[in-house]
């Protein structure tokens, strides 16, 4: 493995580190953003800059408009664009939607990508992923599925309830998971504007990073046609992973950004901040925790690019994502818990972002998978062997 970047991606890493200083990060305190994350017109606004920078959805095919950016490329990429909570909406990579448009660009119908992906790739429209459902329905266990779908002429109603659905507040469609009648499960594609999908409520988390939010959805007898069945029917089930393993590692890119300003900003006020006669550095306890910092940020981007080198040369990646998923989700953790104690009254206010970005990466430890059942994972893996 060469880890040694080429002229090229020199070139965009730099690209996208000057668009996020100059276009991104004076957008940070704008007042078009709540609890539920930016509103439309700030996404719009962040969507625009980007692409006329040409760095809009730069992970989808070229032939859909994108960079075509390898597993590494994105690595690079994203990395920058988590440097700043809005850098992932700027750039049209932010959760559901970049794993949406990897899943789609892989399994749908030239028809449905007509319909579907182009205008997300775009930027025109949001998407939603409706798979996790409240007790007792599926969580980390997708075999659990309490919505389900009912062939019915030359449609499928479906019937269920989501619940956790990044985005679906404001999304133009939705992918949907339901069990078949034989226990298997399908996707299914359909516009959220249909009087049979109601979102209850908006659920009051952590984080206010994703446009839409976290909603309760319920499907009241969705009538979905067969030809808007996402890949094959009861396949649901292996195209989640074809999503899920690179939307893991995505995770784990864009967080990297995110632990690295966190600890930039905790570094230069260790250097300038004075006590007990010293600049803060100088004293081990604050110096030994930068010290930690540095080694969780270089163990974290090793991992990443190792397990974007598996996927680039043609590798499942789905035990590796899971090894990045959870040493990066909490290497990257400890990075920003430790910066925020050395911040001080400044970590723990909105006199820096850090207290925002603390607010939105402890959930990167549960979504896509919480941390103890991927070990539970590798533990039956190592078993077998």
């Amino acid at each position: 493995m060469d880890f040694s970047l080429t002229p090229a991606q020199l070139d965009l890493q730099e690209r996208t580190r000057r668009f996020i200083a100059e276009e991104v990060i004076p957008l940070e305190s704008d007042p078009r953003q709540d609890s539920h994350g930016p509103a439309e017109a700030l996404r719009d606004e962040l969507v625009a800059r980007a692409r006329r920078a040409g760095l809009l959805t730069p992970h989808a095919s070229k032939e859909h408009g994108g960079l075509g950016l390898s597993h590494v490329d994105k690595a690079i990429v994203f990395e920058e664009a988590g440097y700043s909570p809005l850098g992932p909406v700027a750039l049209n990579i932010h959760a559901p939607d970049e794993g949406n448009v990897h899943l789609m660009e892989v399994v749908a119908t030239p028809a449905q990508k007509a319909r579907w992906l182009q205008p997300l790739i775009d930027g025109h429209v949001r998407s939603c992923f409706c798979m996790t459902e409240p007790p007792p329905g599926a969580g980390s266990d997708p075999s659990m599925m309490q919505t389900v779908a009912v062939r019915d002429g030359d449609h499928y109603v479906i019937t269920g309830r989501k619940w956790f659905i990044t985005g679906a507040t404001g999304a133009g469609f939705a992918i949907i998971m339901a069990r078949m009648e034989d226990g298997s499960s399908t996707m299914f594609l359909a516009d959220m504007n249909q009087p049979e999908i109601v979102i209850e409520r908006q659920i009051d988390a952590l984080d206010s990073c994703f446009t839409g939010g976290h909603g309760v959805v319920r499907f009241d007898g969705l009538r979905v046609p067969a030809t808007d069945v996402l890949g094959a029917i009861g396949e649901g089930f292996r195209y989640a992973q074809v999503r899920l393993a690179p939307a893991r590692l995505t995770h784990c890119m864009r967080w990297l950004g995110a632990a690295r300003r966190v600890h930039e900003l905790a570094a230069d006020y260790a250097r300038r901040r004075q006590a007990f006669g010293h600049a803060l550095v100088e004293h081990e306890g604050v110096g030994f925790m930068l010290a930690d910092n540095d080694m969780d940020l270089h163990v974290s981007r090793l991992t990443i690019w190792h397990c974007a080198w598996v996927l680039d040369q043609g590798g499942k990646g789905r035990h590796e994502s899971s090894v990045a998923k959870v040493l990066c989700s909490e290497a990257e953790w400890r990075v920003v818990d430790r910066s925020v104690q050395i911040l001080g009254a400044s970590g723990v206010s909105d006199e820096t972002v850090a207290a925002r970005i603390f607010r939105d990466m402890r959930a990167f430890r549960i979504y896509d998978g919480p941390s103890e059942v991927h070990r539970w994972s590798m533990a039956k893996r190592l078993a077998k062997a």
